[in-house]
C-alpha cells in the first residue's frame, strides 16, 4: 500500500519537471524571432540615396529651346553668307531666303557686301518666329554688289556728246575697269543737203580702289554736219580685272 502510494507521488513530480521545460523552450524562441527582425532598418536608408543621385542624372540633360529665325534680303540681287554670332551659318539670295532654329537668348546676325557689313540685333524666343530683312539696308549702302559702269549722264557740247561715265568696285580688290562707249545720231549732210546716220563710239578704262567709285569723261565727235539729232549713249564690253603686284 505504501509502495503504491510512492510511486504516484514520484509519477506527479516527474510530470511538473517536463511541463516546466516544454515552457522555457518556448520562451527562447521567441525572443530569437524579435532579434531578426531589427536587422532590416539600415537597408531602408541605402535605397533612398539610390533615387536621390538618379534624380541629380536626369536634371543636366535637359535640351536648351530654341525658335525659328528667317533671313532675308528682299530681292537685293546678290549671293550672300549669314553670319550668326561670328559664325557662318549658309546663304541668302534675292530669291531664297535662310532659316533656322537658333537657342533663346540674344544672338547677332551679319551679312557682307565686300567691305560694307550690316548687323541686326536679334531675342529669340521659344515657338514664335524672328524675322531679320536687310534689304533696304542694303540697298542704301551697298547700292551695286558687283562691279558696275553706268552712265551718270550725257549731253550736247559743241560737235560732240559728252558722256559721264561712273566706274563702281565694291570688292575688296583694286580694279582695271573698262567699257565701250557709243551713240547714233544722225545730221545733213551740207554738200548733199540730206539727212544721214552716223554713230560715234569710244573706250573709258580707269583703275579703281576697292570700295571705291571713280567717274569719267569721255567726248564722242560727230562728223562734219548740222541739225545734229542724238541717242543715248550705251555701254558694251564692260570688263575688269584684279590688280595685282
Amino acid at each position: 500500500m505504501h509502495i503504491n502510494a510512492l510511486l504516484t507521488i514520484i509519477i506527479v513530480v516527474g510530470f511538473v519537471l517536463v511541463t516546466g521545460c516544454i515552457a522555457q523552450t518556448k520562451k527562447d524562441i521567441n525572443n530569437t524571432t524579435v532579434n531578426t527582425t531589427n536587422t532590416f532598418t539600415p537597408f531602408v536608408n541605402t535605397t533612398m540615396k539610390i533615387t536621390n543621385n538618379t534624380n541629380v542624372t536626369n536634371a543636366t540633360n535637359v535640351t536648351a529651346l530654341k525658335g525659328p529665325l528667317r533671313i532675308s534680303i528682299s530681292g537685293y540681287p546678290a549671293t550672300l553668307a549669314v553670319i550668326l554670332d561670328n559664325q557662318t551659318v549658309g546663304n541668302v539670295t534675292r530669291e531664297k531666303p535662310l532659316d533656322l532654329m537658333v537657342n533663346e537668348g540674344n544672338h547677332s546676325v551679319k551679312v557682307c557686301v565686300a567691305l560694307i557689313c550690316e548687323v541686326e540685333y536679334v531675342n529669340i524666343i521659344f515657338a514664335k518666329r524672328s524675322f531679320v530683312d536687310f534689304g533696304d539696308r542694303l540697298r542704301k549702302d551697298v547700292e551695286f554688289p558687283l562691279p558696275t559702269v553706268r552712265i551718270v549722264e550725257f549731253y550736247k557740247n559743241g560737235d560732240a556728246v559728252s558722256v559721264m561715265i561712273e566706274f563702281i568696285n565694291p570688292s575688296e580688290n583694286d580694279l582695271s575697269m573698262s567699257a565701250d562707249v557709243s551713240v547714233g545720231y544722225s545730221y545733213i549732210d551740207p554738200r548733199s543737203g540730206t539727212r544721214k546716220g552716223e554713230s560715234a563710239q569710244g573706250k573709258a578704262m580707269e583703275m579703281v580702289r576697292a570700295g571705291t567709285r571713280t567717274p569719267y569723261r569721255l567726248d564722242l565727235y560727230f562728223v562734219d554736219g548740222d541739225a545734229y539729232n542724238y541717242d543715248i549713249p550705251a555701254l558694251s564690253n564692260i570688263k575688269y580685272r584684279t590688280i595685282t603686284i
